[in-house]
């Protein structure tokens, strides 16, 4: 049987885009990453080259990984196609390194064996998917059959155009500066996103979608929810900065949760006066922090300019203190905690 050669990363991904394609599809996938959206997508897409329409039930077959043995594997890897070139198995969580011995040394010669009609594609969700170099004989078999796929997060850059095409299939366009600021506030994952601009999409009134649009509809993440109280507290904005936490515990986010994002946004607005101090601008902040969006980087550097290094320390160190406070003090109110800080925050001096 021909060599497939194992890629890695972005030239995986690359691959496969080109196998799809030319046609020339493979016999053993190892799809894993954050970004489901796309590996949904890709999934999708072999199975419409694979699988004719109205075969599904003879030569499309989804096993769990949970009760999967490799006998079952086996059998249903051996179950030759009906009316269709090809058969098309997905493995959900399976971890393929993590298997008794035997069941590996079982699965390296099944992998080696695999037919040509055969396309196996183990899909890591819930579980992550980790490479063993020391497990060769299994190792090997996934490097000379297969092509192990990670779909991460996409850059910036990506993101953007990939929303621009999206708001343009729903008759909308929408500006740069707006789809960083959607990305902010919605997070940076495909399957985030696309709910969320099929609804501003539908609210839209007009071509070009603005930030009120998204405002009105878009249901943001606590970390953009908590970033938006961060920045009133800078600006010593207490009364929407109160209103913002009091929105956050009624709807049910733990003062913990709560201390934990703040934290880390003052430690990232820190990190901007660090920048400031060393003369970096936002795109070195991005990069510290793997930022999908100039927005907040940009709003980041605005704060820092209104505090000085002593009081960003001094806050971060408060954060921490507060945070033993909350889990470590009995009988510890961790909401009457959290409030105090912001207040303790809200009325620092802006060199302290």
């Amino acid at each position: 049987m021909a060599k497939r050669p194992e890629k890695k990363n972005d030239d995986a991904y690359r691959q496969l885009k080109k196998d799809l394609s030319a046609g020339t599809i493979g016999s053993l996938y190892i799809f894993h990453g954050e970004e489901a959206y796309l590996r949904d997508y890709y999934l999708e897409q072999i199975k419409g080259k694979l699988i004719p329409p109205g075969m599904e039930s003879f030569n499309y077959h989804l096993l769990p990984g949970k009760s999967l043995t490799v006998q079952k594997l086996a059998e249903t890897v051996d179950a030759l196609p009906m009316m269709s070139p090809r058969t098309m198995l997905v493995v959900n969580d399976y971890d393929l390194f993590k298997a008794p011995e035997g069941e590996r040394t079982l699965m390296a010669q099944l992998l080696e064996d695999l037919p040509d009609y055969c396309c196996l594609v183990f899909v890591y969700d819930t579980v992550a998917y980790k490479s063993d170099a020391r497990m060769k004989k299994l190792a090997g078999a996934i490097k000379s059959r297969g092509q192990v796929v990670q779909f991460a997060r996409q850059a910036q850059n990506d993101l953007i155009d990939w929303i621009g095409r999206r708001f343009r299939a729903l008759g909308h366009e929408i500006d740069t500066a707006d789809a960083q600021y959607l990305i902010f506030l919605c997070g940076d994952l495909m399957n985030g996103l696309i709910s969320e601009i099929g609804k501003i999409g539908a609210y839209a009134k007009n071509r070009r979608v603005t930030r009120e649009d998204i405002d009105a509809v878009a249901i943001p993440v606590i970390d953009a929810v908590v970033f938006q109280m961060t920045e009133a507290l800078t600006r010593k904005q207490l009364d929407k900065a109160f209103s913002v936490l009091n929105d956050l515990l009624r709807l049910q986010q733990s003062p913990i949760m709560i201390l934990a994002v703040l934290g880390k946004h003052l430690r990232q607005l820190y990190s901007a006066r660090i920048a400031l101090e060393t003369g970096q601008g936002s795109r070195w902040l991005m990069d510290l922090w793997g930022m999908r969006s100039t927005y907040p980087a940009d709003k980041l550097m605005e704060a820092a300019r209104r505090h000085g290094l002593d009081w960003c320390k001094h806050a971060m160190a408060r954060c921490a203190e507060t945070d033993l406070a909350m889990k470590s003090v009995s009988g510890a109110d961790a909401k009457e905690l959290l409030i105090a800080l912001m207040l303790e925050l809200s009325t620092g001096g802006s060199s302290c």
